[in-house]
């Protein structure tokens, strides 16, 4: 008899145990398994060469948060039955299934307006099946239709297990101290009240460093400017791809990648046609990387010259800052491209301009409550002395214009 009460050793915290049957099983499944070949940060080892971690070790992490999280309600007097803690557990367990290829990458590049949290839901939804209903509660929790709502807070809110670890872990692996969070205090500091998450007034400052944290580590790691111009050159070319194909130009593409580039594909097409869903879970970075090195050699030149710069990290630069005006330099970069003897229809595969955004705390949006001693009950930017708090309401907006500085392409 197999024993499915499995122990990992995670560098974050330590032994992390599978605590039931049935959450072996979803462990076991290829679903889940294709998370270890998905790293959790996208392109962002061009950056930290550590960011090597995957989606499965997150999701073993939040999993492993969520249980404290249960174990501390449940130590102060919260009722919770079994087989909602099995529930909870599996629902975050499985919470970034969905996610595709170098994770938010390609979330809209491969698929029409269908993020990574619907395919989640479509793929819970199918493991349900396979189960014969065992995820009917963990679905209603992870969509947040289940009466008792603190379970779907701690599953996906501004201070849940997935953003503990996300933070805890992607602060390990790129080495960005300053993402390290006090998780465990947090955890220990947490409470329900009128069927809401709440968070101990003696939490308040292990709350504050936590959003202080995020905020860091999403310039700092995530909105990265070089993982910026790595993103936008995996995304052109995929661009040019789709040209080629639409001008009936082969490019060798690996078959469960070549459904998405032959239609625009949306959340009820999944719902309609079940072998969309098995194309996509065939999918990981794997495949992508095999597809890029592979088109390294295609004859059109420009699909070439962008996949070799991405295999040799050769980058983009990059102009980022607030306030940002990018009319004069992306004339400057059409000049040189002129220059160049880039033809104009060519051009806009080097080069790219936008905007990033970035707000610590979004208090309209599912806010962070603070249980005061004296019972009241405060959003933490009222419960906060700290006036960064109440400034990390405001979106902080960055414009940028990345581009080619050396492009060369031969038959021109």
């Amino acid at each position: 008899m197999t024993n499915k009460r499995k122990i990992f050793n995670d560098p974050i915290y330590g032994f992390i145990t599978i605590p039931s049957d049935f959450i072996f099983e979803i462990v076991q499944h290829p679903y889940f398994q294709r998370l270890r070949r998905i790293k959790q940060l996208g392109m962002a080892e061009l950056v930290y060469p550590g960011a090597f971690h995957s989606r499965f070790q997150h999701a073993l992490g939040a999993m492993h948060l969520m249980n404290e999280a249960l174990n501390t309600l449940q130590s102060k007097g919260l009722m919770i039955m079994e087989v909602e803690r099995e529930a909870a557990l599996v629902a975050i367990l499985l919470h970034d299934i969905g996610h595709g290829p170098f994770s938010h990458v390609l979330e809209y590049a491969i698929l029409k307006n269908v993020n990574h949290e619907a395919i989640s839901e479509l793929l819970m939804e199918d493991l349900n099946r396979q189960f014969e209903g065992k995820l009917t509660l963990a679905i209603e929790m992870f969509k947040g239709t289940y009466d008792r709502s603190f379970f779907h807070q701690l599953i996906s809110s501004q201070l849940d297990m997935d953003r503990m670890d996300y933070l805890n872990r992607d602060s390990f692996y790129t080495g960005v101290a300053e993402g390290n969070i006090g998780a465990e205090r947090i955890i220990k500091m947490l409470h329900v009240v009128d069927n809401q998450l709440v968070v101990e007034e003696k939490g308040l400052l292990s709350v504050e460093n936590f959003l202080v944290a995020r905020r860091l580590m999403y310039w700092q790691v995530y909105l990265h400017k070089t993982s910026v111009c790595s993103e936008t050159m995996v995304l052109k070319i995929f661009e040019r791809v789709k040209h080629l194909l639409n001008e009936n130009i082969f490019v060798d593409i690996p078959k469960h990648l070549q459904v998405f580039f032959n239609r625009n594909i949306r959340r009820e097409d999944f719902q309609n046609d079940s072998t969309l869903l098995q194309n996509f879970v065939a999918l990981d970075d794997v495949d992508i990387w095999y597809a890029i090195k592979t088109w390294q050699n295609h004859n059109d030149t420009v699909l070439a010259n962008l996949s070799q710069n991405i295999i040799n990290r050769n980058l983009f630069k990059i102009k980022l800052e607030v306030g940002l005006k990018t009319e004069g330099l992306e004339a400057n970069i059409l000049q040189n491209f002129e220059d160049k003897k880039i033809p104009k229809n060519l051009q806009k595969y080097f080069y790219k301009k936008g905007q990033i955004s970035n707000n610590g705390y979004a208090s309209q949006n599912a806010n962070i409550k603070i249980l005061m001693k004296n019972g009241n009950i405060l959003d933490v930017s009222e419960a906060s002395d700290l006036p960064t708090i109440k400034a990390m309401s405001n979106i902080v907006k960055k414009n940028y214009i990345c581009y080619a500085n050396d492009v060369y392409l031969p038959s021109f």
